[in-house]
C-alpha cells in the first residue's frame, strides 16, 4: 500500500510523512507572497488543516502531492489576503493608537530580512494576482511549468506567458522599490541609530 494510499485511509503517521516532506516548500511559497513571518505560518498550518480534510483528493502519482499541496496554499494564501483587507479596512476607522515598539531579540534578528520582504512584497503586489502566483510559484517555490498549471488549474503554456510578463514588471517595479527603500532608510538613519544602541545591551544579554 503506497503513503499516498494510507493518507486518504486516513493514517496520521503517514500525513506528518507529508509535512515534513512539504512544509518546508509550502512555508516558502507563503512567506514571499504574504511578506510576514507570522501570516507565513498561519497560511502553512490552515494549508495541511485543508489538504487533512481534502485528503482524499490526494493524487496516486508520488510526484503530485507538491503540485496539490501547493494549489491549496495558493487558495489559502488568497483568502488570507482577503481577510487581511477586511481586517485593514476595520482599523482604518478606528481611532488612532500610538505604536508601541516590539523589542524582541527576535524581531530585532529579523529586521534586516523583515525590510527585504517588505520591498519584495510592494513589488509583487503591483502585479496582477496571475502574475503573482506564477513568480511565486516557480520563481520563489522552485515549481516546473508544469507543477504550476496543475496547482492554478491552467495550462502550461498560460503559466509560461504570464511568467515571462511578470519578470519583465517585476525587474522594473522591484528596482523602484530598491531605490525608495533606500532613500527612505538614509532619510531616517539617524532613528536607526538610536534604536540600535538603546537595543544594543540586552540583545547581548539575550545572547549570553
Amino acid at each position: 500500500m503506497s503513503i499516498h494510499t494510507r493518507i486518504r485511509d486516513g493514517d496520521p503517521d503517514s500525513f506528518r510523512h507529508l509535512f515534513r516532506s512539504h512544509a518546508q516548500i509550502v512555508h516558502r511559497y507563503a512567506l514571499r507572497a504574504t511578506g510576514d513571518w507570522s501570516t507565513a505560518e498561519d497560511v502553512v498550518s490552515l494549508t495541511f488543516l485543508e489538504a487533512w480534510r481534502l485528503r482524499a483528493k490526494l493524487p496516486e502519482e508520488p510526484d503530485g502531492a507538491k503540485a496539490w499541496l501547493m494549489g491549496i496554499a495558493v487558495n489559502v494564501q488568497r483568502n488570507t489576503n482577503r481577510a487581511a483587507r477586511r481586517h485593514e479596512k476595520a482599523l482604518a476607522r478606528m481611532p488612532a493608537k500610538e505604536a508601541v515598539p516590539d523589542i524582541a531579540g527576535e524581531v530585532v534578528g529579523r529586521m534586516a530580512d523583515a525590510e527585504q520582504l517588505t520591498a519584495a512584497k510592494n513589488a509583487l503586489g503591483k502585479l496582477r494576482r496571475s502574475e503573482r502566483e506564477v513568480v511565486t510559484l516557480c520563481v520563489w517555490s522552485g515549481l516546473s511549468y508544469a507543477e504550476a498549471a496543475e496547482a492554478l488549474g491552467v495550462a502550461v503554456g498560460t503559466v509560461r506567458s504570464r511568467l515571462f510578463r511578470a519578470r519583465e514588471r517585476l525587474r522594473k517595479l522591484a528596482e523602484h522599490e530598491l531605490r525608495q527603500h533606500a532613500d527612505e532608510t538614509a532619510a531616517r538613519r539617524p532613528e536607526h541609530l538610536h534604536l540600535r544602541l538603546n537595543l544594543n545591551r540586552p540583545y547581548e544579554k539575550w545572547n549570553r
